[in-house]
């Protein structure tokens, strides 16, 4: 069976179309609450949201759904996506309810679900949620309606959880912190968090307006960041997403690393302590130069799928604890059971801390290889992958390059594209090789 709600990271659209309408979140409501009740014969659920006007809507309609199901609802507020995972199981409540659109533009909106375990749940329990839609709805009478209740502290258990997870023998006195928490769900925790832990804080992007959320501040648009950490003289700034699930961090310099670099740096701080790293997971896209100095180091890297998602099932199956992609989704799953950005912006300034050394000398031995990537456009019912001499190019390719740089061919996922994406220890060498397999894609 196909899901036709469900994409890969739970549901989302643009607010007023469908399925990110009210009619259809009283619905959801109403179907998940069903399903809940087949293992417990009253769930309570809790609900956070970011900071965009359309969460308004969006928790009232879903608060009447579980109600009419008998589902008891706790309603959080704006709240980073980790502290929904992290109250659920703090709670040992049945499920974990966040609305938010990530790092998407006010306009758009969704659905993620945690476990009582705060995990992300399977496609089972999705597939179980969408035949649900297609039933009847079974409302409860009024004797058996569902409550609700706002739990008033959850902001500051979740500061509380995030620095717990830092070290209780170190602290961030003496640094200067930019945060930027894009206008969205961490604005009110973020700052604290590291204000509490000794840091002097320099906030931007803390005033959401229900408009506002990741325009032109946060992970995906850093720069406002690289120009508040210089012009306050900061030793590093911390932007999130509008979750609050994806990091990127800037030093000094206002030199940006990435989260390959981040989990690079995590990796060796482990390390650093006498702890045994069995491997770490990335993605297709991860830079080669970051499993190479892995490597180097002993430790084993599997690359998994594109996607947060993908990253923490690999390490999952393995029983592996760190893991993450460039864009900044981070997995340290002895500190969390998902991406927390504030999680993982703590474990990169603890390992600053306890080496005593800038993080650009922490990253003094992984120099990122250039990556050259081509997007070729498909002609209508092109069959790409049987173009004759694209494998006999690509084996060239492969073999020039050797252990020095790699190929990765993949389709778009949204547009009639191929992306060619070559990286080389030598930029003009991966440029070369790329317009060599993009050529061969467009004969």
């Amino acid at each position: 069976m196909s899901r036709t709600y469900f994409g890969t990271d739970g549901i989302r659209g643009t607010v007023g179309q469908s399925p990110i309408t009210p009619d259809f979140m009283l619905r959801l409501g109403h179907a998940v609450g069903r399903v809940l009740k087949r293992s417990d014969k009253r769930p309570t659920v809790l609900i956070g949201k970011d900071t965009r006007i359309s969460g308004y809507m969006i928790e009232s309609s879903l608060e009447a759904g579980f109600a009419s199901a008998g589902v008891d609802v706790l309603l959080t507020g704006p709240l980073p996506t980790p502290g929904v995972a992290y109250l659920t199981r703090a709670l040992r409540l049945n499920l974990g309810v966040v609305i938010s659109a990530s790092h998407n533009p006010f306009g758009d909106n969704g659905i993620k679900f945690f476990s009582a375990r705060g995990e992300k749940l399977p496609d089972a329990w999705e597939l179980d949620v969408e035949a649900a839609l297609g039933d009847q709805p079974q409302w409860v009478d009024s004797a058996q309606l569902g409550k609700a209740r706002r739990l008033d502290d959850a902001s500051g258990r979740y500061i509380e959880f995030c620095k717990n997870t830092f070290s209780n023998d170190l602290s961030l006195k003496g640094l200067k912190v930019v945060v930027d928490a894009a206008h969205g769900a961490a604005y009110h925790v973020a700052p604290d968090v590291f204000h509490e832990l000794g840091a002097e804080v320099v906030c931007i992007g803390c005033q959401p307006d229900g408009f506002n959320i990741n325009a032109g501040y946060g992970a995906t648009s850093p720069a406002k960041l690289i120009e508040a950490v210089r012009e306050h003289k900061a030793d590093y700034g911390v932007a999130l997403d509008g979750d609050a699930d994806r990091l990127q961090l800037v030093d000094s310099d206002g030199r940006l690393y990435n989260g390959d670099e981040l989990l690079y740096v995590m990796v060796a701080d482990r390390l650093a302590q006498g702890q045994a790293v069995r491997g770490a997971v990335g993605t297709l896209m991860t830079n080669m130069a970051v499993e190479v100095a892995l490597k180097s180091r002993g430790i084993e890297f599997v690359r998994a799928k594109v996607g947060d998602r993908y990253v923490l099932e690999d390490l999952t199956a393995r029983s592996w604890l760190l893991g993450g992609e460039g864009s900044g989704h981070l997995l340290a799953l002895d500190k969390h059971t998902t991406g927390d950005g504030i999680v993982s912006a703590l474990q990169v300034l603890e390992a600053v801390a306890r080496a005593g050394k800038p993080l650009s000398q922490l990253l003094a031995d992984v120099k990122l290889f250039p990556q050259v990537l081509i997007n070729v456009k498909l002609q209508p019912g092109q069959d790409w992958k049987s173009n004759p001499n694209l494998a006999d190019v690509q084996a060239s390719v492969t073999r020039e390059l050797g252990d020095s740089g790699r190929v990765l061919i993949r389709p778009s996922g949204t547009e009639p594209l191929v992306r060619v994406m070559v990286e080389a220890a030598d930029p003009a060498v991966a440029k070369s090789c790329a317009e060599r397999l993009a050529a061969t894609l467009r004969a």
